[in-house]
């Protein structure tokens, strides 16, 4: 059960990020460093990023302490 719901998550969390990235091309574009409210909304953006990168990265280590993924890769020896 708790799989889907993670899976729905992180891909939410990626269109916010890319969203978020979208957002601050957008105002840097449209004069950021020239027009102060674009540039601190340029910043906003990109610390909106940062945050809900953070956010997923404490939610997968979360999942992983508590047994709901399970790292997988190459076999030790091979």
């Amino acid at each position: 059960m708790i799989i889907p719901v993670m899976t729905y998550f992180v891909i939410l969390a990626f269109v916010a990020i890319l969203g978020s990235l979208a957002a601050a091309l957008y105002f840097m574009l449209r004069g950021g460093a020239t027009q102060p409210h674009k540039s601190r909304n340029m910043a906003k953006a990109l610390g909106l990023r940062v945050g809900i990168s953070v956010l997923l990265f404490l939610c997968i280590l979360l999942a992983w302490k508590l047994g709901y993924i399970h790292p997988t890769g190459i076999p030790p020896g091979r």
